[in-house]
């Protein structure tokens, strides 16, 4: 086999360059949208996080609203003996009038 005519050969290395070219731009092309891809992950990976601490947030909220209302109880229950505690002391006073009375 003897090579291609000379006119056909520069003809031919033109278009195999233009094929590598291609080739190489689908490439870039294909790594580029990797690289999309991986950032679109990282910004799904980062909003998670910033849901999960969000969540944490809320999380605390609710435990400190719990324990104003055991603190809100506490005072309550307080409040309660202190009510029970002045009923006896009149429940004596009443007791001792009356046998003073006698």
């Amino acid at each position: 086999m003897s090579a291609p005519p000379p006119s056909k050969r520069p003809e031919r290395n033109k278009l195999e360059l233009e094929l590598e070219l291609e080739l190489e731009l689908e490439l870039e092309l294909e790594l580029e949208l990797e690289l999309e891809l991986e950032l679109e992950l990282e910004l799904e990976l980062e909003l998670e996080l910033e849901l999960e601490l969000e969540l944490e947030l809320e999380l605390e909220l609710e435990l400190e609203l719990e324990l104003e209302l055991e603190l809100e109880l506490e005072l309550e229950l307080e409040l309660e003996l202190e009510l029970e505690l002045e009923l006896e002391l009149e429940l004596e006073l009443e007791l001792e009038l009356e046998l003073e009375l006698e």
